[in-house]
């Protein structure tokens, strides 16, 4: 690595999930990469999250978990905190002035939205400050439920340096298991198939490729669960806000694609990600609100979608048939346990 080190920009959204966030910023903390800021946007939470995260950022929380040990040594960490207004209007540099002086595992900007505005805008509203105020060469979407290796952002920086056609990188993601394994491959990136719902999977690996030589693959889409994208090639409309839950990080790739940029998955970055705890706390109206904007991406990226529809719906129906029956069937185990 070089010792003039690109800025990084990590966007974290929390949305009454402050145990999984201050897990998630203990295990960022404690990388190794040394320029980078965290801004955490609430997306108005009803569950203590804002007081929690201040209280662990006084050091009254401690966060366990089974991929790194606390430390206590970098608090307090020093928040500056905003209403969504704020910075969408006016920022005070004056508050920032301390900040700036902190190393970068000492200081938290924390934004509380009044509503929850949805994946995409909720991290629009980060993004846009980082922008005005930090003036980041990359952004890092990073994903509240995550745990981050120590070494993670330097490869994904190391790797977007390696050409300027490289747009957005990836890592190699692990499902989170709480039962301790962790060799359990989440997601590698993946590719768009817009005959099929939703239109975009993610990429199986296979062994070999896991434990091989190389450590690179171009790939179609990176998940925004973990997300580093150059900011001079973020589009002028960032994250689509009309999707409110899904699809915005294949659109952004898919957009930027088609400027003749790359999209790539670098293997030696390591992540651990608790897939589907946000999905789990989205009830029905969450789940409609799912269904529209896999059918609005549809709309806007496959011309014949019409002909798709009849095998989306039934493929629909049959998903979320399939989660209704595992659901009932846990209901009753744990009624009879």
């Amino acid at each position: 690595m070089k010792t003039t080190y690109p800025k990084v920009s990590v966007i974290i959204l929390n949305w009454n999930g402050w145990e999984d966030t201050i897990e998630c910023l203990e295990s960022l903390y404690q990388i190794d990469y040394p320029k980078y800021d965290v801004v955490l946007i609430d997306n108005d939470s009803k569950d203590d999250s804002i007081q929690n995260i201040r209280d662990y950022s006084a050091g009254k929380i401690k966060p366990e978990s089974q991929f790194y040990t606390y430390n206590p040594d970098n608090k307090p960490v020093k928040i500056v905190e905003y209403t969504k207004e704020e910075p969408e209007n006016h920022i005070k540099q004056d508050r920032l002035d301390e900040y700036r002086k902190l190393q970068s595992d000492r200081k938290l900007i924390l934004i509380k939205n009044n509503e929850n505005y949805g994946f995409a805008e909720g991290n629009n509203i980060g993004i846009r400050y980082a922008l005005k105020t930090l003036h980041p060469d990359y952004i890092l979407l990073l994903n509240n439920d995550t745990v981050v290796e120590q070494h993670f952002l330097s490869e994904l920086v190391k790797t977007g340096e390696t050409h300027d056609k490289i747009a957005v990188i990836g890592p190699k993601t692990y499902f989170y298991n709480f039962d301790g394994k962790d060799d359990i491959v989440w997601s590698v990136g993946g590719t768009v198939n817009l005959s099929r719902y939703p239109g975009y999977h993610v990429i199986d690996l296979d062994d070999n490729l896991i434990t091989g030589k190389n450590s690179i693959m171009e790939v179609d889409w990176i998940s925004g669960a973990v997300m580093l994208i150059k900011t001079d090639m973020l589009p002028p409309k960032l994250l689509n806000s009309d999707f409110f839950f899904g699809c915005e990080d294949v659109d952004l790739c898919i957009e930027i694609g088609n400027k003749g940029f790359k999209m790539i998955t670098d293997l030696k970055s390591i992540v651990w990600h608790k897939a589907g705890v946000s999905k789990s706390k989205v009830k029905f109206r969450g789940i409609s609100k799912e269904i529209k904007t896999n059918l609005k991406f549809m709309k806007i990226h496959e011309k014949n979608y019409r002909l798709h529809l009849p095998i989306y719906m039934l493929q629909v129906i049959y998903r979320y048939s399939s989660m209704l029956i595992k659901k009932i069937a846990r209901d009753i185990k744990n009624s009879a346990s």
